[in-house]
C-alpha cells in the first residue's frame, strides 16, 4: 500500500506535534487534513493547509457529529475516503512538571478533560473512519501516546492515565479490526523540544532529560513524525497492536 495519493487525517496539527506528523506524511506525497478546535489557530491552520496544498476542517474530535461531518466533507472534498488516522489531538495541557498538580490537588475533571479529548477521541475517528475503510478494503490508524506510562517521573496523572487508556484501545482495535485489514498503532513520545505544551518545561528539565538518555538529546517532533509515517507505510503492512517509543532510548520496553 503506497503511501502517494493516499488522504491522512491528522487530529490537532494545526501546529506542533501533529503540523510535524502532517508535513511528514505530505513528503510522502499523502494528502493530509489539518485539523484544529480553538477558532484562534484558524488563521494559522489555514495558512498551513494553504502551504501543504490541502484543507483545514474545524472539529472537536470528542464529538461524534463534528468528526462523521469532517470524515464526509473530506471524502467529498478528495473524492476518496481517509485511509490513515492519526490520533493527536491533546486536551489543554502544559509539561511543567513542577507546576502540576499532585494527588491530592487534582480532581476528576482534569481526567476527564484528558480522557475525553484523547480515548473519546480516538473512538469518534475510529467509528468515522470503518465506512471508509471498509469501501478501500483496510486502513491505518495511528495512536500518540507517552513514554510516561512506562515511566511515569513527573506527577502528570490526568495525562499519562489517558494515554494508558489509548494504548489499551490500540491493543483492542487491532484484534477487532486485524480482519478487515486495519492496522492500529501507538507511537509513544518522551519530551520533545519544543510544543507548545513543551514550551513551559524548564530548561533544566530539558537537559535532565538529555543527559540521562542513551543519544544524550532531546527527541524533536519530525524524529516522532518518522514512525508515524512508518506505521503509516508499506513497510508496516503485517504490525499491528504494537508500540513504538521513539524518545532516543530513555523507556526501553
Amino acid at each position: 500500500m503506497s503511501l502517494r495519493n493516499q488522504v491522512a487525517l491528522v487530529t490537532g496539527s494545526s501546529r506542533g506535534l501533529g503540523l510535524a506528523i502532517a508535513k511528514a506524511l505530505h513528503a510522502e506525497g499523502v494528502y493530509v487534513v489539518i485539523n484544529y478546535v480553538d477558532p484562534t489557530s484558524e488563521d494559522t491552520a489555514q495558512a498551513n493547509a494553504t502551504a501543504l496544498n490541502t484543507i483545514a476542517i474545524r472539529a472537536d474530535v470528542t464529538d461524534l457529529d463534528q468528526v462523521q461531518s469532517l470524515f464526509d466533507r473530506v471524502e467529498s472534498h478528495f473524492q476518496k475516503p481517509i485511509s490513515i488516522v492519526v490520533n493527536n489531538a491533546l486536551g489543554a495541557f502544559k509539561f511543567n512538571g513542577p507546576g502540576r498538580k499532585t494527588l491530592d490537588q487534582i480532581s476528576w475533571s482534569d481526567f476527564d478533560l484528558q480522557l475525553r479529548t484523547t480515548l473519546q477521541g480516538a473512538l469518534n475517528t475510529t467509528k468515522s473512519a470503518l465506512p471508509g475503510f471498509r469501501k478501500l478494503g483496510g486502513g491505518r490508524i495511528i495512536n500518540i501516546g507517552t513514554n510516561l506510562v512506562q515511566n511515569p517521573v513527573v506527577p502528570y496523572q490526568d495525562y499519562t492515565a489517558a494515554k494508558g487508556a489509548l494504548l489499551a484501545f490500540t491493543h483492542t482495535t487491532a484484534a477487532e479490526l486485524g480482519p478487515e485489514n486495519v492496522t492500529c498503532n501507538m507511537v509513544a513520545g518522551g519530551l520533545l523540544r519544543s510544543t507548545d505544551a513543551s514550551a513551559a518545561t524548564p530548561q533544566a528539565v530539558f537537559d535532565q532529560i538529555a543527559a540521562i538518555t542513551p543519544l544524550r538529546r532531546v527527541t524533536t517532533p519530525e524524529e516522532l513524525a518518522g514512525a508515524v509515517v512508518f506505521f503509516a507505510g508499506p513497510l508496516a503492512k503485517a504490525v499491528t497492536g504494537q508500540q513504538i517509543v521513539v524518545d532516543g532510548g530513555l523507556v526501553m520496553t
